[in-house]
């Protein structure tokens, strides 16, 4: 079980995904929307609240998250980077390990083109998970994409371990029957 975090301070998207086989399923996405009139402080509170409750309700193996992206409006970025710790914080308290990828990997691996537009992703993501529609709103659909982002590479990582581990116990097995004789 894998859940993926696109964080902001109005919106933060969520999206728990499950991997059985080589098939990804949706267990559950959203928001957690805060209130713009309340304190940055409180709107962090919640954040941060609503994604413990996440971690407690799934306990998900790993949480993928978006990296930072700079642009020009550091007002923005500065307030990404508050949410970003947040949830980065909740995940660390719940003992769930964290895995950040860049806009252009989750494209890539979404999509399979790292320069995708939203709504490309928004559909493959749809399409990977067997949903009916594309989820909403957007970020939502961006974190589900981070989700299925390290699925498809943790399952590649996993994939070359067990093949290095044939490879060296084969090599490794060849060598003590040759040395036996």
């Amino acid at each position: 079980m894998i859940l993926g975090l696109d964080p902001g301070t109005a919106f933060t998207g969520f999206g728990v995904i499950t991997m059985v086989g080589n098939r990804l399923r949706a267990l559950e996405f959203g928001v957690v929307e805060t209130a713009t009139d309340l304190p940055l402080a409180q709107r962090l509170e919640g954040i941060f609240t609503e994604i413990g409750e996440l971690l407690r309700r799934h306990r998900p193996v790993a949480t993928a998250v978006e990296s930072l992206f700079f642009n020009a409006n550091v007002r923005t970025a500065l307030a990404v980077g508050h949410a970003r710790g947040v949830t980065l914080l909740a995940c660390s308290q719940a003992g769930c390990e964290v895995f950040e990828y860049t806009p252009q990997q989750v494209k890539q691996a979404v999509v399979g083109y790292g320069k995708a537009s939203k709504e490309q992703v928004m559909e493959m993501v749809r399409v990977l998970l067997g949903l009916p529609r594309a989820p909403r709103p957007d970020h939502a659909a961006d974190a589900l994409g981070v989700a299925i982002c390290h699925a498809n590479i943790s399952g590649v990582r996993e994939s070359v371990a067990r093949s290095l581990e044939r490879r060296d116990g084969t090599r490794a097995g060849g060598a003590e029957r040759h040395s036996a004789k």
